[in-house]
C-alpha cells in the first residue's frame, strides 16, 4: 500500500457509494414519470424473478406516464400484477400490447414522506463514505507505523482523505437537493 493507492482506493469506494445512493434516490417516486421507478421490479418470468428492464422496453411517452412494452406479449398480465403488488401506488392499464402507468399527483403528506425518505437515503450514503474515510485513515496510520511514510506525510494523507470526503458529500447533497426539489414540485 502506498500514499497514492490509499487515496485511489478511497476515491473508488466513495464513487461507488455515490452511485449506489443515486440509484436508491432514482427509485423514489415523484409526480413525474421515471423509468427508474419500475426498471428493477422483479417479475415472475417462467418461475424466475427477472428485473423488468430485462424483459420489456420502458419509455416515458408523456411527463406523467410510463409505458412498458414487453418483449414477450404473454408476460403482460404478470407485469401488471407485479406493478399492482409494488409500493408505487399506481394502477396499471393493460391494453393487450403494452402496460401504461399514469402517475397520479402526490398529496402534500406523500411529498413530505418521500422527501424524508430521500433525506434518509442520502444520509446513509454519507455514512458509507465516512466509513470509507475511517478505513483509509486506518490504512494511512498503518503505513506510518510500518515506516513506509513519515508522520507529516501521514498527516497530509489524512487531509487529502478528508478533502475527498467533503467533495463526495457535496455531490450527495446536490443529488439529494435535486431529488427533493423534484418531489416537492407540484
Amino acid at each position: 500500500m502506498t500514499y497514492d493507492t490509499v487515496l485511489k482506493t478511497a476515491r473508488d469506494r466513495m464513487a461507488k457509494a455515490l452511485e449506489h445512493t443515486g440509484d436508491q434516490l432514482r427509485h423514489i417516486r415523484t409526480s413525474r414519470a421515471s423509468a427508474g421507478l419500475v426498471e428493477n421490479l422483479r417479475v415472475d418470468y417462467y418461475g424466475s424473478p427477472t428485473p423488468l428492464n430485462q424483459m420489456a422496453q420502458i419509455s416515458i411517452p408523456e411527463p406523467r406516464q410510463i409505458m412498458i412494452k414487453p418483449f414477450d406479449a404473454s408476460t403482460l398480465e404478470e407485469i401488471a400484477k407485479t406493478v399492482m403488488k409494488s409500493d408505487l401506488g399506481i394502477s396499471p392499464e393493460n391494453d393487450g400490447k403494452v402496460v401504461r402507468l399514469t402517475m397520479p399527483p402526490l398529496s402534500g403528506d406523500q411529498r413530505e414522506k418521500y422527501a424524508t425518505k430521500a433525506k434518509g437515503l442520502a444520509e446513509e450514503g454519507r455514512i458509507a463514505m465516512r466509513n470509507v474515510r475511517r478505513d483509509a485513515n486506518k490504512e494511512a496510520d498503518a503505513l506510518k507505523k510500518d515506516g513506509t511514510i513519515a508522520e507529516d506525510v501521514c498527516h497530509d494523507l489524512h487531509d487529502e482523505i478528508q478533502k475527498l470526503l467533503k467533495e463526495f458529500e457535496g455531490k450527495v447533497t446536490d443529488i439529494q437537493d435535486k431529488k427533493t426539489t423534484e418531489i416537492l414540485e407540484v
